[in-house]
């Protein structure tokens, strides 16, 4: 009786040990992981990302509003001269957005209540650096403004090493109208998904033909979620997309 009392304690105490070494084990190796993912992984890929594309060595992740207030997330980047943006957008079936005059806003809004169609419609301003966006594109969703997929972009000014410029782009999809969360004036609202329109973007440039390739680049986004300058959610997985137009043959 003695014996089988004793082991009693004994088992308990092994159990305990092998608990505590299987903790240790499972720290050691999240630790590991961490270590080479935050010290050595990312910022080598990053390292490969600027010196492929140099425009990213200084990017920044975000837009503004014309108050400083955070935007949209820069999302998507592409290479290639305006006029292969332009074209490639375009055969993607994504519209320019018409400048923000008088008569565009009244359009917009006579649209937006009465449910007409107007897949040209302006985007609001978005500023990087300061300065607003060079070119938005946008594709209508439904019979009216109130729901469409757009992007803006913004054109660098260090060139790639084949002499084109890298667009940095914040591609979102406007999912109703309302007030805005934080000036209480009346704007779009995006849905919360932007890795979605990223996503679809380059899908409807590979489908048209327009890309030679596609270059990802994980950690482009340390701040995995936030909200714009309408108060709304976004979140991302944190990769960025370059993707590099076929360069077209000079005209002769």
């Amino acid at each position: 009786m003695t014996t089988a009392v004793n082991e009693v304690p004994r088992a308990a105490e092994t159990s305990s040990i092998h608990a505590k070494h299987s903790l240790a084990w499972l720290i050691t190796t999240l630790l590991t992981v961490y270590f080479v993912v935050a010290y050595i992984a990312l910022p080598t890929a990053w390292r490969v990302a600027t010196r492929k594309h140099p425009a990213l060595a200084d990017s920044p992740r975000i837009t503004r509003t014309k108050n400083g207030i955070p935007g949209d997330p820069l999302n998507i980047a592409l290479v290639g001269t305006e006029a292969e943006l332009q074209r490639g957008l375009l055969a993607a079936d994504w519209l320019p957005a018409d400048p923000i005059t008088l008569r565009s806003s009244l359009k917009i809004s006579a649209a937006s209540v009465l449910r007409r169609p107007y897949p040209e419609a302006p985007v609001s301003n978005l500023y990087v650096r300061g300065r607003k966006q060079d070119l938005a594109f946008e594709q209508a969703e439904g019979s009216d403004p109130r729901k469409r997929h757009h992007v803006r972009f913004w054109r660098s000014d260090r060139l790639e090493d084949d002499g084109r410029p890298l667009w940095i782009g914040a591609a979102t999809f406007d999912s109703h109208v309302g007030f805005s969360h934080t000036t209480g004036q009346i704007t779009h609202h995006i849905a919360a998904d932007v890795d979605a329109e990223r996503d679809k973007l380059l899908a409807d440039l590979e489908r048209a033909g327009r890309l030679a390739g596609v270059d990802w680049f994980d950690g482009f986004h340390a701040k995995l979620q936030g909200r714009n300058g309408g108060g709304d959610r976004w979140h991302t997985d944190g990769r960025l997309p370059v993707g590099v137009f076929k360069a077209e043959a000079p005209s002769p």
